[in-house]
């Protein structure tokens, strides 16, 4: 599942599998623009983490597109959209490390004179950026799935698959690696309230690669593991402080503190993009509130009174001491994580 981020050169337009409709149906959503872009950001049109950058690069290209080039300071007026488009969602570091790399690459390249070769360098850049994101989650799939044993029952919560990233997945990619090697492999995919990412996502994904799978209730993870049906905890991230600290979607530290319970190895999904040197600790990570609605209806069924204030809170934060390891394209990493994270991840860059 590589399609869900398309860009079209006949509309000059990137295309994306609006994933507030699945799975009952598939509907392209055609952003054209930055608004589009962060319009689509905001509302969940595209989420998860790595998808988020690969979105932005192409962002960055629509910025471009849509600036007058007559403009003398058509400079100004790029950074400023591009300003905005790296502050569209706070949490996922993805998108500014996106950004960011596009504006670097811009400033380096003094072949640049005008805003038309700015464009095109863009897209190229954005392509290739889609590429290696595919080529990372394929990699960490490698990695992982020689962690997962034949007949494991993997536990995942929220969605960190193809839908998440540009293709393949992280933690999704670490099933696929296991059934690519002829693992034997079934899935719990936690529901994932409010947004039941898992229930709607992760179960569209794996259901359509024939990879067996069954949706839980998030407040059901306790009795599944007692019940030793749960042999491994595998989900993603939005953002690694550099002490290992993760930020992912809400529910995710008490599934890990239920593994610790249990005996049962928790093991994050990422690239190294997900990693950010700025950031120490999983204290310093912003976290985002979302809108009510999220949370007080399901589709457009109110299910909360009226006038009663919610908490819907996006993510939480897994202390280090709680995962076992973290898997990416370089490889696993392992305790202790703020030496090894120094020495492989941000070493490399």
């Amino acid at each position: 599942m590589e399609d869900h981020i398309r860009f079209s050169e006949e509309q000059d337009a990137l295309i994306l599998l609006d994933q507030r409709y699945l799975p009952v149906r598939e509907e392209a959503f055609v952003c054209s623009g930055v608004k589009d872009i962060i319009y689509a950001l905001q509302t969940m049109v595209v989420r998860g983490a790595p998808a988020i950058g690969v979105t932005a690069a192409y962002g960055c290209y629509l910025a471009a597109r849509e600036v007058d080039p007559a403009d003398p300071h058509w400079s100004e007026g790029v950074m400023s959209r591009l300003d905005k488009l790296a502050q569209a969602r706070p949490t996922a570091v993805n998108l500014k490390w996106a950004v960011n790399r596009m504006r670097a690459a811009w400033q380096d390249n003094e072949a640049i004179t005008n805003l038309g070769e700015l464009a095109d360098f863009w897209l190229s850049l954005a392509r290739q950026i889609q590429a290696e994101d595919i080529a990372m989650c394929k990699a960490i799939g490698r990695f992982g799935g020689e962690l997962l044993e034949d007949g494991d029952t993997v536990m995942t919560h929220c969605n960190a698959g193809a839908l998440a990233t540009a293709g393949y997945g992280t933690a999704l990619g670490v099933i696929r690696g296991g059934v690519d090697m002829g693992k034997r492999i079934q899935v719990i995919a936690n529901e994932t309230r409010p947004f039941l990412q898992g229930a709607r996502l992760t179960a569209y994904e794996l259901h359509k690669d024939n990879i067996p799978v069954k949706v839980a209730c998030d407040n059901a993870c306790s009795l599944l593991m007692a019940r030793k049906l749960v042999h491994k905890v595998v989900v993603g991230a939005d953002r690694i402080a550099a002490n290992g600290d993760v930020a992912n979607k809400i529910g995710t530290s008490g599934v890990a503190i239920l593994a610790r319970h249990y005996g049962i190895p928790f093991y994050v999904a990422a690239p190294s993009s997900t990693f950010d040197p700025d950031t120490p600790d999983g204290n310093r990570i912003p976290i985002e509130d979302r809108p009510p609605r999220e949370v007080t209806h399901v589709g457009d069924v109110q299910i909360t009174p009226s006038g009663v204030e919610v908490f819907n809170v996006a993510f939480d934060i897994t202390p280090n001491e709680l995962i076992t390891g973290i898997v990416t394209e370089q490889g696993v990493v392992y305790p202790p994580y703020g030496e090894t994270i120094a020495s492989m991840i941000f070493h490399n860059r």
